[in-house]
């Protein structure tokens, strides 16, 4: 399912809460549910290249695969390359993350991920650092309808998938 359909279940009344990286809405409350990083990933192929950092400028020297500009995670990524003066090759457009991890793992170029995405990595030949100069974090919300009442046991289940993320992010190494 994607965020816009999310968002609009949610707005609609058909969803009661929602997960995912959404701006502020009409009629929406949005609640921070958890912050990740951003990371650059590589593909695998020297072990010289590995390093535990890369700063957001030195992406100028790579190629870089992106996913299409209606996505609002890589618009948020757009907008941080922009201010380091990066700009991706508009033919390197993908549709997911799974795909663009695949592509780097082809050895097409590099990505910057979030941090919630190095899970969909462990099994693939690629490598990972944190992005630095500036570190960016991302927000990823709860929504619900403002006009709707959340029916008995959703703040339970919250508050067991905050706690089973956090386990979840603090064993993967993503915190």
């Amino acid at each position: 399912m994607t965020l816009t359909a999310i968002l609009e279940g949610v707005q609609a009344g058909k969803l009661d809460v929602g997960l995912g990286i959404f701006g502020k809405a009409p009629d929406i409350r949005r609640t921070p549910f958890f912050r990740f990083s951003l990371m650059v990933i590589r593909p695998d192929a020297d072990p010289t290249l590995r390093r535990a950092s890369t700063t957001w400028p030195a992406l100028k020297r790579e190629r870089l695969l992106v996913m299409t500009n209606t996505s609002p995670l890589q618009q948020f990524i757009n907008k941080h390359l922009a201010k380091a003066g990066v700009v991706p090759q508009a033919n390197t457009l993908i549709g997911s993350l799974d795909l663009q991890i695949a592509m780097v793992e082809a050895g097409e170029g590099v990505a910057v991920i979030p941090s919630f995405g190095l899970p969909a990595c462990r099994n693939r030949r690629v490598m990972m650092s944190r992005l630095i100069n500036p570190e960016v974090t991302l927000d990823f919300y709860q929504i619900r309808n403002r006009g709707k009442k959340l029916p008995s046991g959703a703040e339970d289940f919250t508050s067991f998938l905050q706690a089973y993320i956090s386990r979840w992010a603090g064993c993967a190494g993503i915190l």
